[in-house]
């Protein structure tokens, strides 16, 4: 018997990727790529699969993920892998790359549990160092608008002269030739929230060149959400410059009723002819750290000047009312929350402290017989670190609304983990394990809130075409073998807030360019990941 291709898939229902009506069909691979889709009757594979009953889809886009260390450690990205997920986007405003000396320097002092030798300096070259390892993932990243600040600057809050934005600009350039997808920013925390707009544009300006995108976390997500997307806007219009929202949310309950508003407003852009999307994570609580919950004039400097101040009594006493207080100049998660007992601590670099992990800062305090405001700033100075936080402060009846919206795709905001090793000593948020078989499970499924094919297609095409990729995110011949085959009727989360190590259930098979990573549900070792480049790549020249 001749063999037509390495792979063939029989009987499956095809979802491809347009949002269209699945139908039932047969797929056939070779190499790394999608040889032919159709009733195949006639043609035999090296390996042959009946999936009748089961979906077939195109590999799942992560599009914000903070996989850039956990892939050091373990590549094979098992928490996201057995959730269909075959491409990891980073670079959410900080990216691995490009590093000066000072900058390797920092990175080597303040690893926490997991630890690596720094063999890269520009962003591609971390992107290839990733692959050269081993991934099972695929791997792509922005260029963060942070970093490429703090590479010429440093943590100080002022303006970058003329000779400093323009070197600011070529990092930029020199990274959007290596594939970076655009630029990313993350206006919250500090020194990004330094940066004004002008320095913004300056910035897109080079990645809008290269048919980049411009991808944010906004400003603020609570008291000032909408001028925060006025603000992505001007970019969006000024640059111009196809633009999407990080994580789309209202932070506090009082800010709750700003979505529709919100909504309106990025509408109201894209009926203009603005490219402007989003993406969201299908959870009520953000997962971030403790300087969400402290104003930035205190951290200006870094993490050591941070520490520091915050052994000044006056300055602690400052700090304190600050945090307590409404604020519209600053992003105060603290006040977000309605309540220390809505913060959870999860994660420390300190082995000392890392006890401590799964409670709410309120427990701490009270443990402690301080106030959770000087709790806050006790455990910031005693782990050397920023300690990771979840905030419960969204709506659930947002987030439903969000997963309504055509133009939203999907991040888990996390890295991707295993209940093993290292990545047991501290909690992730639900969403590292959870994030995308929640939306296929509870939302699709269960609350019926949109068809799997529409979910299908803002997993995977939507977000292929907002990043300009080559030959990903849909079934189609010719196009990378990125494939999931997943049960629609059992595909579960079980990842919680307390027990957040657990890995979702429901899909069988996963291939990353053309190669079987997952089979039966269970990873096979496999490393076939490649970088993933974006429009503005040029191929290095031969020699």
């Amino acid at each position: 018997m001749s063999i037509d291709c390495d792979l063939l898939i029989r009987n499956g229902t095809l979802y491809d990727g347009s949002g269209g009506p699945p139908f039932r069909g047969d797929l056939a691979v070779n190499g790394q790529t999608i040889a032919a889709i159709g009733p195949l009757t006639a043609v035999r594979g090296r390996v042959e699969l009946d999936v009748d009953g089961l979906a077939v889809a195109p590999g799942f886009i992560n599009m914000l993920s903070w996989a850039n260390r956990s892939l050091i450690e373990d590549g094979c990205s098992q928490s996201d892998i057995r959730q269909g997920v075959t491409l990891e986007v980073m670079g959410e405003g900080s990216s691995m790359g490009p590093l000066n000396p000072t900058m390797k320097r920092q990175l080597r002092e303040r690893q926490g549990d997991i630890k690596y030798d720094i063999e890269w300096t520009t962003l591609g070259e971390y992107l290839e160092h990733l692959v050269r390892r081993g991934v099972s993932c695929n791997v792509a990243s922005f260029v963060g608008a942070t970093t490429v600040r703090i590479h010429e600057i440093g943590y100080t809050d002022r303006p970058p002269t003329p000779a400093e934005l323009e070197r600011m600009r070529q990092l930029v350039r020199e990274a959007m030739a290596e594939g970076a997808l655009g630029v990313a920013s993350s206006l919250i925390y500090a020194p990004a929230c330094y940066a004004g707009t002008d320095e913004l544009i300056a910035l897109c300006q080079v990645a809008a060149e290269c048919d980049g995108l411009y991808i944010s976390h906004l400003r603020s997500e609570s008291n000032r959400l909408l001028e925060a997307a006025d603000e992505l806007i001007r970019i969006a219009r000024e640059t111009p410059i196809r633009s999407e929202i990080y994580h789309l949310k209202v932070a506090g309950r009082p800010n709750w009723p700003k979505l529709e508003p919100l909504i309106r407003k990025i509408e109201a852009a894209r009926a203009e002819g603005l490219a402007i999307t989003a993406d969201m994570y299908n959870y009520a609580a953000a997962g971030t750290g403790l300087d969400a919950a402290m104003p930035p004039w205190v951290q200006e400097g870094g993490l050591e000047a941070w520490v520091q101040r915050l052994r000044d009594p006056a300055v602690r006493q400052r700090v304190k009312r600050e945090m307590a207080a409404p604020a519209d100049t600053w992003e105060n998660f603290y006040v977000a929350a309605g309540s220390p007992e809505r913060i959870v601590l999860a994660g420390f670099k300190s082995d000392r402290l890392k006890p401590l992990t799964g409670l709410t800062l309120a427990e701490v305090a009270a443990r402690r017989g301080t106030s959770p405001e000087e709790a806050a700033m006790d455990l910031v100075a005693e782990d050397q670190g920023r300690v990771d936080a979840i905030y419960f402060i969204m709506s659930e009846d947002n987030v439903r609304r969000q997963l309504k919206l055509p133009w939203v795709s999907f991040g888990s905001d996390e890295g991707s983990f295993a209940p093993a090793g290292v990545f047991l000593l501290s909690n992730p948020h639900p969403r590292a394990y959870g994030n995308v078989a929640r939306l296929l499970g509870r939302y699709v499924r269960e609350e019926k809130l949109i068809p799997l094919e529409a979910a299908i297609h803002r997993l995977s095409a939507l977000p292929a075409a907002n990043l300009k990729l080559d030959r990903r995110g849909a079934l189609k011949p010719g196009f990378f073998a990125d494939i999931v085959v997943f049960d629609p009727a059992a595909i579960q989360d079980h990842a919680t807030f307390a027990q957040p190590q657990q890995y979702a259930t429901g899909v069988r098979e996963v291939f990353v360019n053309g190669v079987r990573v997952l089979k039966d549900g269970e990873h096979t070792g496999a490393k076939p990941g490649q970088v993933v480049r974006g429009p503005g790549w040029r191929r290095p020249a031969a020699g």
